[in-house]
């Protein structure tokens, strides 16, 4: 009798725990990653990333924690064609910037967050790009089908120092502004 009692304590506290803890991963077809980066003439560039990889936790509602992987060899620009779009695509993944052949990943782990109002929360984490990691600082809004973020990255943390005055002076409407803004719609499997 006593070890039928322990094995249904046993179920109750998994069963307690598996409630309080959700991992909720994401889909990779359908979840999203848009980037914008913008030079001092007002010329503005666009595209997208695809996930290898994510999974955010979650308890009562709220993110306590999660991790993504983001495949940089996928790195596409949308705001151009032709020759133009392909020169760009291959600069971006040069050493120049995103340094694509010896750091083919990103990725994002997600330490703490808390809520701020109706769905939307301010999370912590740590963006790790070209393998230097800095702290981040995000809202996420969380939908019945996924969640949808904006965050911001300074690129010059992360050594990418192309037309960047946080590295060069005098470069006048040659400029890159330093500020990379993604917009990422996650979907849930």
């Amino acid at each position: 009798m006593k070890m039928k009692n322990n094995f249904i304590t046993l179920i109750a506290i998994l069963a307690t725990q598996l409630s309080f803890a959700q991992e909720k991963k994401i889909d990779l077809n359908s979840s999203t990653i848009k980037w914008t980066g913008k030079e001092i003439t007002t010329k503005t560039h666009y595209g997208k990333l695809k996930f290898k990889e994510g999974t955010l936790r979650l308890k009562e509602g709220a993110v306590v924690g999660g991790s993504f992987v983001v495949d940089m060899t996928s790195l596409e620009n949308q705001d151009l064609s032709g020759g133009s779009k392909d020169y760009l695509e291959k600069h971006l993944r040069s050493e120049d910037f995103f340094g694509v052949e010896q750091h083919p990943t990103a990725s994002l782990n997600i330490a703490s967050a808390k809520k701020i109002k109706d769905g939307q929360q301010e999370v912590n984490g740590a963006l790790t790009i070209k393998g230097i990691t800095h702290p981040v600082r995000f809202n996420m809004v969380m939908t019945a089908e996924g969640a949808t973020a904006d965050l911001v990255f300074d690129r010059s943390k992360y050594e990418v120092k192309f037309r960047s005055a946080s590295f060069f002076d005098d470069l006048g409407d040659k400029l890159i502004y330093d500020d990379i803004a993604l917009q990422v719609n996650l979907r849930f499997n």
